[in-house]
């Protein structure tokens, strides 16, 4: 490796650090403290280029099975504290990545606020979270870490007590001790209700009070209120594609838990402003909406007659009461005074508070109107609702085409509609479409597959009747690959009315309640997305449908797109799809909106979101845009409320940029630079099928150097690693293929064939010049640099004493060594640095510092996996592996 600046700690790392050790010996014992604090300070010797680069550590050959499951649990805690004091310093945040800044900018650029008014009208931004298993640590250790983050913040105002007169040294302390002895692997496999819980405790606790908070902060930057624009969504309950344990009861409770949260918090803010709002009409004048509350309220304590806000609030509290006992099952835990009509809708419960504002708005010159608890409530229901967040569903394409075959088949409309083609299936479904009647009987016998994806419709059908429209907007279809493709969830929809059949011609257009999204994810279905597009809006029950909604959502797929075409293919043919998608889109009159599946790995789309969103090209976001957040990104993203104003100001801010900035990029520069970069992806494509998919043994190769199978033990999600049971590379999922390479430390999945891509490219001056003018090439190699950085091929080699064909192990990881080195040639060349990231040295030092932590746990990783394959079953193995698993991903971060 490139010599580089020694390491060095900032002040938080080295006071959390030095309060790890004190728990370590204070619970482990001075000698088990000694042992790790060798290990630790040998590592560090040897990346600061004293001793050997590639030695293995003598001190781990004498940690006992015991002392080796604490020694990782150390080194585990210490990357999670590190991780949490950089966080605090802004290190994963984009700088200047916030909506007042981008609105400065674009001013600058002589686009005024009421461009970005306008465009905000009709904006949507959406962080959607998903249950994708790449979290790895419990959600108790999450909970002790945002503990110490907060009592951290305490200690930067200067307080040396927390509120409850606990002194704040001594409070962290003891939060690292409570993490020091909670067990990190769960003893059992997740189920949907326990993702449904940790997915809950995010909406509730950080998006519910932060997101109101951000559009009272956008509002004052805009100098108006904007439009609730910031909505999350979620895919926990709702998503089924390859996971069976998902059903009709996992949406029902996912709604369910979700309705009762952010209903409890309306209530909570209620409450508070009933006190607040001491208002007299002996010393105020109060409009006659108020009065006429107030006197519907309910309400006729004689010690409140001249106080109307308070009795109006009293009677909204006792209406949204009685809401919640509705849709909860029971009275929430402050009831009522009195009893009252539950509302009929959020649009009800806003209209009662818009009253009470506008009241206040117009006495005093408004100094009590807009702010404070009662703007925050109106925002809130602006944005959640009684769903608190947008559910998607979600199926495999393969799965619809079974079900409405069976359901033709039963109803005696088509014996065999898979025989069909394409024209002929598009045909049949349009009829059935146009008839009201269902295909379903009650009197029919059904396969268990057809029974639940109509209970799923069913289902989703009584949610907008409970909840609202809102709560289910959109059905995901996972391989859509055709025109039928989206038409046969429309056949399951109109099972359950949420489709209704109608006539172009006669004024009454057909409508769908929900709204049906292809996910566009190989290779060969991003280069097919236009083709599918432009005849989907080529029906007429189509273009009426999207007409009237105004907007079609089509989503894209990282993760798959780069197991199928390696990572630079996938990015290149991700732009070239949703460039192409815009003219389709302009044509039909429609607004685009991209849904975009992202990981946390490079090699599923991760890294920069602020990048990401702006490197898009031009005329593809225009305000409205959908990006999953999932695993362990949502912890680091949400994990906090300072955390998630950054990470949600970034995806704002850049949505912005990316909308109403003029291109970067002239049309010229941009046709030189786009054949250029299909070449490159060409080359890149071919080496990474190569070696992937056509090399001879590479399978076995890959399920033995890497810990794929020990990984599938882990219970870190309810759904099985593979979509079938065979081990073809095709059918397992992306998440546990890039997350296995990175445990190897090889990341392949981020950068295999770029290399010789950039190798062969026969212009390396026009590709300097694209490193220096093109956002897209820009994003694309600072995410390429960052795995580069993460990977180590000197560790990596140690796992091919795992596979055990030796001749070809090596075969298989000399051609990846050499990758590996190519491209990082190649990428410093054409950015023309001397080492890697040596223009971003705040991230060149966070993984530098992790990297002496990170390696003997490798080391140990496999020593634990040649004795578990050996068929040594004490347990501690087989902890410890799972252990090495958890430390390094937590060290390498966004390795999921």
């Amino acid at each position: 490796m490139t010599a580089s600046a020694p390491i060095t700690q900032n002040p938080d790392i080295r006071f959390l650090g030095r309060l790890l050790g004190d728990v370590i010996r204070a619970y482990g014992g001075e000698a088990l403290f000694r042992r790790i604090e060798y290990i630790r300070s040998a590592s560090v010797d040897r990346h600061r280029g004293i001793g050997a680069a590639d030695a293995v550590d003598p001190g781990l050959d004498a940690l006992s099975l015991d002392d080796t499951l604490a020694f990782v649990r150390g080194f585990m805690l210490f990357s999670m504290l590190a991780n949490l004091a950089e966080d605090r310093q802004g290190i994963a945040v984009e700088p200047g990545a916030d909506v007042a800044q981008a609105l400065a900018r674009l001013e600058a650029e002589g686009i005024g606020k009421d461009r970005a008014q306008a465009l905000l009208a009709e904006a949507l931004v959406a962080p959607v979270l998903t249950a994708h298993p790449t979290e790895v640590r419990r959600k108790s250790i999450i909970d002790h870490r945002n503990r110490i983050a907060e009592l951290m913040a305490l200690r930067d105002m200067g307080r040396t007590e927390t509120d409850n007169g606990e002194l704040v040294d001594e409070a962290i302390y003891r939060q690292i001790a409570l993490l020091w002895q909670t067990r990190p692997l769960r003893r059992e496999r997740l189920y949907v209700a326990d993702e449904v819980e940790t997915a809950l405790a995010y909406l509730r606790d950080i998006f519910l009070p932060v997101i109101p908070a951000l559009h009272a902060r956008w509002e004052r930057a805009l100098g108006q209120r904007p439009a609730s624009f910031l909505r999350p969504g979620s895919w926990i309950g709702g998503d089924r594609d390859g996971n069976p344990n998902v059903t009709a009861d996992s949406l029902r409770l996912a709604l369910g838990r979700s309705g009762e949260a952010v209903l409890a918090h309306y209530l909570d803010l209620l409450h508070g402003l009933g006190a607040e709002l001491s208002i007299s009409t002996e010393l105020a004048d109060v409009t006659a909406d108020v009065l006429a509350l107030a006197e519907r309220g309910g309400d006729n304590a004689a010690s409140r007659s001249d106080e109307p806000y308070r009795r109006a609030i009293t009677g909204i509290y006792a209406r949204l009461a009685a809401t919640y006992r509705v849709l909860v099952g029971r009275a929430p835990p402050r009831p009522a005074s009195f009893a009252a009509e539950p509302y009929a809708d959020p649009a009800a419960l806003r209209a009662d508070l818009a009253a009470i504002a506008h009241a206040l708005a117009t006495s005093g010159k408004g100094a009590l109107s807009g702010g404070g608890g009662l703007g925050r409530l109106i925002r809130a229901v602006e944005t959640f609702g009684f769903h608190l967040a947008t559910l998607d569903l979600r199926q495999n394409a393969d799965v619809h085409e079974r079900v409405v075959a069976e359901l033709l088949r039963v109803a005696g409309v088509a014996a065999d509609y898979r025989a069909l083609d394409e024209n002929a299936r598009v045909a049949l479904l349009r009829r059935e479409l146009a008839n009201a009647r269902p295909l379903a009987s009650p009197y029919a016998a059904y396969s268990a597959e057809t029974a639940s994806e109509l209970a799923i419709a069913h289902a989703a059908a009584e949610a907008h009747a409970r909840y609202g429209p809102a709560a289910i907007t959109t059905y995901i279809i996972s391989k859509a690959e055709s025109v039928s493709d989206l038409l046969e969830v429309h056949i399951l929809l109109k099972e359950a009315g949420l489709y209704r059949p109608g006539s172009v011609d006669d004024g009454a257009p057909p409508s769908a309640a929900i709204m049906v999204v292809p996910l566009f994810e190989t290779i060969g279905d991003l280069e097919a997305a236009a083709e599918v597009m432009t005849a989907w809006f080529g029906l007429p029950e189509a273009a009426a449908i999207t007409g009237t909604r105004g907007h079609q959502e089509v989503m894209v797929g990282y993760s798959d797109s780069n197991k199928d075409g390696g990572y630079l293919t996938s990015a290149w043919s991700l732009h070239q799809a949703s460039r192409a998608l815009a003219p389709v889109f302009a044509k039909a009159g429609a607004a685009m909106q991209l849904f975009h599946g992202r990981g946390g790995a490079v090699g599923r789309g991760g890294g920069s979101s602020f990048a990401a969103i702006r490197a898009q090209p031009p005329g593809t976001v225009a305000g409205r845009i959908r990006i999953t957040e999932q695993g362990e990104v949502i912890a680091a993203k949400y994990g906090t409320r300072e955390s998630a104003v950054a990470n949600l100001e970034a995806m704002a801010s850049a949505t912005l940029l990316a909308s109403l900035e003029p291109p970067q990029l002239a049309e010229r520069d941009y046709a030189r630079f786009a054949s250029a970069m299909t070449r490159l992806s060409g080359t890149a494509f071919r080496a990474y099928r190569d070696l992937v998919y056509d090399t001879d043994g590479f399978r076995s190769f890959f399920r033995q150097l890497t810990p794929i199978a020990e990984i599938a033990d882990l219970k870190i999600g309810s759904r099985p690693a593979s979509r079938t049971q065979g081990d073809r590379i095709e059918d397992l999922r992306a998440i546990p293929w890039v997350f296995s390479w990175a445990q190897a430390r090889v990341m392949l999945p981020g950068w295999y064939g770029v290399g010789q891509a950039i190798d062969r490219f026969d212009d390396p001056g026009l590709l300097r010049e694209m490193v220096d003018g093109w956002p897209f090439l820009q994003a694309t190699l600072a995410n390429l640099e960052m795995v580069l950085a993460k990977s180590d091929m000197g560790l990596a080699g140690h796992y091919v004493a795992l596979v055990e064909d030796r001749a070809v192990g090596q075969a298989i990881f000399g051609r990846i060594r050499d990758g590996w080195h190519r491209t990082r040639d190649g990428l410093l060349a054409i950015t023309q640095q001397s080492r890697l990231l040596e223009r971003n040295p705040a991230l060149d030092h966070s993984i530098r510092l992790r990297l002496p932590y990170i390696e003997p746990l490798n080391h140990l990783q496999i020593e634990l996996l040649k004795r578990h394959r050996a068929g040594e079953d004490d347990p501690r193995i087989r902890e410890g592996i799972q252990l090495s698993i958890n430390a390094i991903a937590t060290a390498l971060r966004n390795s999921g």
